[in-house]
């Protein structure tokens, strides 16, 4: 435990009540505290935080500061995903010939 110090001369000691407030109050920001860490943990939080910076970060990817779409980089999307559809197309039917 910790030593107990008096206060200085010009300082009076915290009457009883005083010391119960702030006992009180610690207790009250300690259970906030706790409820508040219970929240951020809950698995659906978690989730929700989750899809919010990702939603957060398409919309930083393909939107300039502006708010306008850029388009060249929603055109190499599209073009990325069609090569990939191309590709497991061609696989899928040479699985399925041989």
């Amino acid at each position: 435990m910790a030593e107990q110090t008096s206060p200085p001369p010009d300082q009076a000691s915290p009457s009883p009540d005083e010391i119960e407030a702030e006992i009180a109050e610690t207790r009250a920001h300690l259970a906030s505290t706790i409820d508040e860490l219970t929240i951020r943990t809950r698995p659906r939080e978690i989730m929700r935080r989750q899809k919010e910076s990702v939603k957060a970060k398409l919309v930083q990817s393909t939107h300039t500061p502006g708010g306008d779409l850029r388009v060249e980089r929603l055109s190499a999307v599209a073009a990325a995903g069609a090569a990939v559809l191309l590709v497991l197309a061609i696989l899928h039917r040479r699985h399925h010939r041989g």
